[in-house]
This record gives structure tokens, sequence and C-alpha cells, in this order.
């Protein structure tokens, strides 16, 4: 509870009139007071009684939760070089939706000694102004039990996105400590960061802390979540990226019992003190998108640099080009999405609309402060997830009846300085050419811009706002997101009223630039599944996701030629190796000999063996008669009696499946009159399976397999479309092992066979 006596003084510094605690806005001024709740990192039992102010401004309201009463004034800041220990939280700065950043230190006396206390800001608190009540968010292993199976996979596909950073700082020992780990509505949150010892935890520990949840989480996923604890503690998943690509299809398979309803709204204003609107966004200004009807919802807000002579075309011409390239994107069906190859997609996206502005640039003889660049931030829900992708200071915020968390950072100098472990934010935003930034749209080549692309798992509603430094200033969001936004998730409010209120504030508590905001409501459906969601651990993994922290915006700043810091990188390039010169010509004779022998094997060999000279796909279209460079097996250039190892259970019609490892030999490749489904079909004998290890029978014309006692009997044939055999199939190269005939079978087309569902 919080103390009644206690007053809360105006942040204004023409004003810093007490006030009752609570009052939102200054009695006096009108100025929004703002309620800054402190986690106190101490070993003591408690820092005093509730109610008990320290250093004359912390009021405390629980053991380890304080109230700065002068939000207006800095705080106390630690030296760094003494306080290794803080680097952590500095450099885990692009994780702060998850882990509390430093807001400063409190000395406290202790007899005749003093005690330097750390405290960090936006702690896991549930607060109730109503009863004026402040509360630690729950711990993760207790609100486990009542929450949907979406947010409780959810809570470990965060788990399983922090672990790698946390491991690189030396902190993982955080996710192991139900007291530290928290919940915040769907969002993981941790308390503070608790350091490992002398040896870092590895994820068989993480598999042994996910195994205690098993027993209480939900019916649908619980089969699920066991497996996957369990090919963590017994090494069957050993990376992050395996883990990450497991709960991937965990979560994709659970939203199709989500339905989202997406609505998007724009606006932008030149502001009272600018001659010309130099942002832009998408959809244009004033309209309303929403999805459905429309298949692709996007929002775009870009802030233009390099005033009249071009800040308004680089912005526009951004916009342009990122829609061209995400309306190709989003044409692919969601299920046949990779989320990584997605998030690398919209890099390139931002690379190529970079380069188109940074070639207008060139080709105009623009140079220095003359160029004309422009900021971005964009959104794209797909399904149960959000994209964000940004360069520079336009932000994203993330708006649920939790709180409101940015969820990007600026490509500023104050931010670089923090992630450096330089300094902390608070007083780095007061160093001179804090603001600059280090990188934006169009100022130089694609290869040095670093956009930072993130996904946001979505299980309940929420607002994101996308706007520009001229409403996100002066922490104007934060000042009004509980007044303005929130009233969107409680019905009480639409969103084009909502876009109108917030130019406005931004108009008259900034005015200083032009402003743009994009607001996206995304409203969701759930039902519990009646299915049994199913954990598919591959055998191998290819690394493939992004990770934000490892993006350092090394750019020079803009319009600060003298800017404060570098990014260094922490390796040096290797030492070229010198190959000894008296192996190269015996190389070269067993190269040579090597490919002679295959050429004649090749001419030799029958004409269905292999496709090295009969696909058309690496013929010269100039002359067909001209055999082009061999290509490799591929699904795209499927022939009769090539044979496919399915890597994963296959669902067929009539109650039978094709387990794991069975091998299929293709009869015939025709085109598919359904195109939506795939654009070819294949007709395929079905021969052994690797779980029998029982080779087809010779005397047995139809192909099948043994197969175990209880077992249902494998089909004779199948057919298959592409896009199954994208999910399921490798193809097998012509020397590898497999039980199939080499003899292919005539094309068989009887409606009998047996086709998946």
């Amino acid at each position: 509870m919080e103390n009644d006596a206690a007053t809360l003084y105006c942040p204004n510094e023409n004003c810093q009139a007490a006030n009752p605690l609570t009052h939102k806005f200054c009695q006096r001024c009108s100025t929004p007071l703002p309620k800054i709740y402190l986690w106190a990192v101490v070993d003591s039992p408690s820092l005093g009684s509730p109610g008990e102010i320290l250093a004359d401004r912390y009021l405390i309201l629980d053991k380890f939760v304080l109230l700065d009463t002068k939000p207006g004034l800095l705080a106390l800041t630690p030296e760094l070089d003494n306080l290794q220990p803080l680097k952590a939280y500095l450099r885990l700065i692009p994780y702060r939706l998850h882990v509390p950043q430093v807001y400063g230190v409190l000395f406290v006396a202790d007899g005749s000694s003093h005690r330097e206390i750390l405290l960090l800001e936006k702690p896991p608190l549930l607060v109730d102004d109503t009863i004026q009540q402040v509360l630690l968010g729950r711990q993760l292993t207790t609100a486990w039990r009542n929450a949907t199976s979406m947010r409780q996979l959810n809570w470990l596909w965060q788990i399983a996105h922090l672990w790698q950073p946390l491991v690189s700082e030396g902190v993982a020992s955080s996710l192991l400590d139900s007291d530290v780990l928290r919940v915040e509505g769907s969002l993981v949150r941790l308390l503070e960061l608790r350091f490992d010892s002398a040896t870092s935890p590895e994820l068989p520990q993480l598999g042994e802390f996910w195994q205690q949840l098993v027993s209480t989480a939900k019916p649908a996923i619980a089969e699920f979540v066991d497996r996957v604890s369990l090919s963590l503690i017994q090494g069957e998943i050993n990376s992050t990226d395996q883990l990450i690509g497991v709960l991937d299809r965990g979560l994709a398979g659970l939203g199709r019992s989500q339905t989202p309803t997406i609505q998007i709204i724009t606006k932008t204003d030149t502001g009272p003190s600018r001659q010309r609107n130099e942002d832009a966004c998408s959809p244009p200004s004033g309209t309303l998108v929403s999805k459905p009807p429309q298949p692709t919802a996007l929002a775009i807000v870009c802030d233009g640099i390099g005033g009249h002579e071009g800040g308004n075309v680089a912005s526009n011409l951004a916009i342009e080009t990122i829609q061209q390239q995400v309306q190709q994107l989003t044409k692919v069906p969601y299920d046949h999405i990779d989320p990584s190859l997605l998030l690398n997609d919209l890099d390139k996206a931002v690379a190529i609309a970079n380069d188109k502005i940074s070639q207008r640039n060139d080709g105009e003889n623009r140079q220095g402060r003359q160029r004309m660049g422009t900021t971005l931030v964009m959104a794209l829900p797909v399904a149960h997830e959000m994209y964000i992708t940004h360069v520079g200071d336009s932000r994203a915020y993330w708006i649920t009846r939790q709180g409101c968390y940015q969820v990007t950072l600026d490509d500023d100098v104050a931010s670089r300085e923090v992630r450096l472990g330089y300094a902390i934010y608070r007083e780095a935003v007061q160093q001179s050419a804090a603001g600059s930034l280090v990188q934006a749209l169009g100022m130089g080549s694609s290869t040095s811009l670093h956009p930072t692309s993130g996904r946001f798992m979505l299980d309940e509603d929420a607002v994101f706002l996308l706007t520009s430094d001229g409403l996100s200033d002066f922490d104007r969001v934060e000042e009004y997101w509980e007044t303005e936004i929130l009233p969107i998730l409680v019905g009480e409010a639409n969103i084009a009223t909502v876009a109108d209120r917030l130019v406005e504030i931004a108009n008259t508590k900034n005015g200083h630039d032009n402003v743009t905001v994009a607001l996206v409501h995304y409203q969701v459906q759930y039902w519990e599944p009646e299915i049994t969601i199913q954990a598919v651990i591959p055998q191998s993994y290819s690394a493939k996701t992004v990770d934000l922290a490892s993006r350092a915006t090394d750019a020079t700043v803009l319009g600060s030629p003298n800017h404060k810091t570098q990014v260094i990188p922490d390796t040096e390039h290797a030492k070229t190796r010198q190959f000894p010169l008296q192996w190269i010509v015996p190389l070269i004779f067993v190269a040579a000999a090597g490919f002679l022998g295959l050429f004649v094997k090749q001419l030799r060999s029958p004409s269905g063996a292999s496709p090295i000279f009969s696909n058309p796909l690496t013929q010269n279209p100039a002359n067909p008669a001209i055999e082009a460079t061999p290509a490799a097996r591929s699904l795209a250039n499927l022939s009769p009696g090539w044979v496919i190892k399915t890597n994963n259970d296959i669902s067929l019609g009539n109650n039978q499946s094709l387990p794991r490892g069975t091998f299929l030999e293709v009869i015939e490749k025709k085109s598919n009159p359904n195109p939506a489904s795939g654009s070819f079909l294949v007709s395929m004998r079905v021969c052994a399976n690797k779980s029998t290890q029982t080779p087809a029978n010779p005397n047995n014309p139809a192909g099948t397999t043994s197969v175990p006692p209880n077992s249902k009997p494998l089909p004779a044939k199948v057919f298959l479309n592409s896009s199954q055999l994208n999910r399921f199939g490798v193809v097998l190269q012509s020397d590898a092992a497999n039980p199939c005939r080499t003899v292919t079978q005539p094309p068989v087309t009887e409606p009998s066979e047996t086709s998946p569902t």
C-alpha cells in the first residue's frame, strides 16, 4: 500500500509542485505525473518499513519495491568501472522487453559505512491505481497452470529466445530461478539478473526445469512439453536454434485455434513549426484497413531526413519500395512460411529500399548532410505473430492491458553507448549528440546497414503504435498511453479517433517536428484445441534465426562526424593460410581423372537411373542439344525412378499413414489440376520403412512392405503433391542405399491409390 502522506513532485522544472500519489496530472500545471516503480537489488531481508522514504525521494512500498517521488531529477549513477556486473544489464538493452534496466544507485548508511544498492526500472509489477496497490508479477511456475496452451508455449518460446543472449553475458541462471522468472500477461519478465557460477548452465538443465511444468501443462501440449524437455535433457535438442524451430512448429499448430481480426489506421501531419511534411506512411494517411477482408495488413511509418531538398522524397520512395517487396512475400501461404527466412526477407526489402535512395543520392551528386534519407518502422501481422522491422529512431510500442512496452531500440548514439556497456541510458541521453542517428536509409550502401527485425507471439488483444519522433520525443507515449490508447482495448474508443488525438498531443505538447502515427489493433478469438500437438524433433537443423543483439550499428553518426565511440569488431580476421605449391599439380591430375571416370560412368548408366543428362531444367535454352552442367537432385527436378525418404510422419486417407523413414519410388510426375495445393502431382510406389528395416518383397507385385505386429499395413502406392513433398521428403542421391527396386514401374493412375488428407 502506498503512503497517503507521501507526495509526488511534478517533473516540470518550472513547477515542481507536490501532489498526492493518487493524482495522474499535476494539480498546478497539468503536467502528467509519471510513477516510476523500482526494484532494489539487495541481499538483506528488506530495505525498511513500507512508507519509509530513503534518500529523501524513494518511497518504500514493499520489501524491495520503491517509488521515485521526484521523477524529474536524475538518479545517482554508479561508476561502471567498479561495477562489472552492471554491464550485463546494459549490453542486454536490446532485450529490455524482458530484462529490467539500470535506473541508478541508492546509497544507504549501514553503521559507519555506506551500501550502494542497484535500482532497476520497469520491473514486472501489477499496479492497481484504484486501490493504490502494487504487487510483484506472478512467478511463471505459479501462473503456468491457469494459462492457455497458446500462452504456455509462448512463454517457453520467449525463454528459448533469451537463453543464448543470457548465456553470453553469464546470467542464464536467471531463466532457471522460479523466484526471478516472472510473467506480466503474455510476457516473460525478469525481476533481476542472477549471475552464473563458475560453470554456466546448459540446455539439459533448462530441460530439467521445463520437465517440472509437464504435469500442469494444458492437455493439448502436455505431451509436446514432455517430449521437448526430455529431448533437451538427453541432448537430442542441442542448440537454441533447433529448440526455437521445434517450438515454432508447436505454436503454428496451436495458431489454427486462434482467429485474429486486424485494423490499421494512419495519420500524418506537418506540425505547427514545419513548412513541409517529410514523413510518410502506409496505408495513406486517414485510411482504415481491415483484415479480413483485406488479405494483407501492413503498416509503415517513415521520417524523412534532408530538409526540403529530399526528406519527403526519401520517405515516400522507401514506402513505395517496401510495399512492393512485402506484397511478394505475403503471397506465400502462412503454413509455408519459415519465420527466420521471413525475417531475413524483410531485412532484404529494407536493403533494397536503402539502395534505391542511396543510388538517387549518388545520381544527384549529394554528399554529406545534403544526402536525403529516412527512418523506418513497419509492422506486419502474420497469423499469430507480429513482425517488426526498424531503422533509425522511429519507434514501435506494444500496448496491452498490462502495460506499454517499447519494442524497438533507437539507432542513436545514446542507445549505442548503453549497448556497448559504456553508460546507463538515463545518463547517456544527457550527453551532447545523444540523439544523433548512427544509421538511416539512403546514407550509404546496404552492406553497412543493419536493420533490426523481430517477431512477437500474440495470444491476447493488443495495439501496436508506430510513430515518428514527433510524438515519441519527451516520453509523450509513456505519459499518454493509458488515457489515450488503452481505451481501444476496453472498447471505449476507436482507433481513428485515437490516431487524431495522438497527433493533437504531438502538436500541442511537442510541436517541434512533423508527426506520423500508425495504430495496429490486433484482436484475438481463441479456443483450446481438441487435438494433441506433437513435437517433431529434426535430426539436424541449420541455424537461421536472427540474433537481434548481434546486429551492431557501426555506421558513422549522421550529422555528428566527431561521435564518441565506434563499434569495434570482437574478432580479428583469420590469417590466410598458404597452400603447399608442390601439392597443386598432383591434385589437378587426381581431380581430372575423377571427373573423367564420372563422365564415363554416366554415359553407361540407364536413362532412368540418373537424370544427369535428361533433366530439361539443366539444358542450354539457346540450343537444347547442348547439355549444361548437371543439376543436383532436388524436388524441383524430380524424375521417374528417383527415390524419396520421408523425414516426418505423413497422414493419409482411409486411416493410414506413412511413418518417418519410409522410402518411396517415383513412378510418374504430372501437372496438378488443383494448383492451390501444389504445382505438380507425383505417383509413388511405397518400398520399405526405416522402422521395420524390411526390404520390399520382390515376389509381391504390389510392392507393400512387411510391418510389425499390431501395425496397419502400408499402402502400395500413393499420390503426393509438391507442397507435401517440400514439407516431408528428401531426395536420395543415385548412390544412396535404399530398398526400392531400380526398375521403374509403369505409370499407375488408378483412383484406388491413396492420397494424403
